[in-house]
């Protein structure tokens, strides 16, 4: 069983658990008041994540590196809107560098993915 089959659940998983994020977080920045522009970004990288995790489980026989690509795009986003929501709500965020490590992780997926252009799944 390859490491994309083992995966393409968990991407479902998540893809769900970001759009509901996203959308809750979007809500909250409308209408919650306080430091919206934080609610406002974690839901733009949860919304703006989700149809890709979505699209990564979808095409994972195509894409050899689906797996990678999901696996950092997943910690990056979970980082990126954990910090900004912790941050939001407690005045502190995760970590020092949370929110970087996640840009940067979420980064390093999609390069994953273009990656995936390159390193080919036989036919």
């Amino acid at each position: 069983m390859s490491l994309n089959t083992r995966i393409e659940p968990v991407l479902y998983l998540f893809a769900g658990l970001f759009g509901v994020a996203g959308v809750a977080l979007a809500a909250l920045a409308a209408h919650g008041g306080g430091e919206a522009n934080l609610a406002a970004s974690a839901s733009t990288m949860c919304l703006a994540h989700a149809p890709a995790l979505l699209a990564l489980a979808l095409g994972a026989a195509r894409l050899k590196t689906a797996w990678l690509a999901g696996f950092l795009m997943i910690l990056g986003t979970s980082l990126f809107a954990g910090d900004l929501v912790t941050l939001r709500f407690t005045g502190s965020g995760l970590f020092p560098y949370a929110a970087p490590t996640g840009g940067w992780a979420m980064m390093l997926g999609w390069l994953a993915v273009a990656a995936g252009a390159v390193f080919r799944v036989r036919a």
